[in-house]
């Protein structure tokens, strides 16, 4: 119980800190993103011996995250705006429409893949986790520098 308490008390304060800093809350969330993905695709490639319980554990980890960042893509925080550096591109804000758009997809998809992780059909999560990546990579190409 104290454990539960501490982790709340945590969250509560991460997410005061990372409220008054949009740029750093949302790469926050991404480090934790590719942390997550990282894991998922080790196991999906057969790096690492795959595992349901952790894979549905990820997956659903990564739906919880597929709802934050994008609260702090705040006017005002484009690249060079900042004092922080950002590799978000203006067409964020430019093309809110297609920046919509690609976050709808990305999260669409992160919820297709914690469903189908629940049932452990590899070859099944192996199709979603691509369509998710594929998700990242669109949204990437258009909307983050390299």
């Amino acid at each position: 119980m104290k454990k539960i308490l501490l982790f709340a008390l945590l969250v509560l304060a991460a997410g005061q800190t990372f409220a008054a800093e949009p740029v750093s809350a949302r790469q926050n969330v991404f480090k934790q993103y590719k942390k997550d993905v990282g894991a998922m695709g080790k196991m999906a490639k057969g790096d690492v011996a795959y595992n349901k319980d952790e894979f549905a554990r990820l997956a659903s980890h990564l739906d919880e995250l597929a709802q934050q960042p994008w609260q702090y893509f705040t006017p005002g925080t484009a690249a060079g705006k900042t004092a922080k550096e950002t590799d978000a591109k203006p067409e964020i804000w430019s093309k809110p429409a297609d920046w919509q758009k690609a976050v709808d997809t990305h999260k669409a998809e992160t919820a297709k893949l914690k469903q189908v992780a629940a049932t452990g059909d590899l070859s099944a999560i192996k199709a979603q986790f691509g369509a998710v990546q594929k998700t990242c990579k669109a949204c990437h190409d258009a909307f983050r520098k390299d």
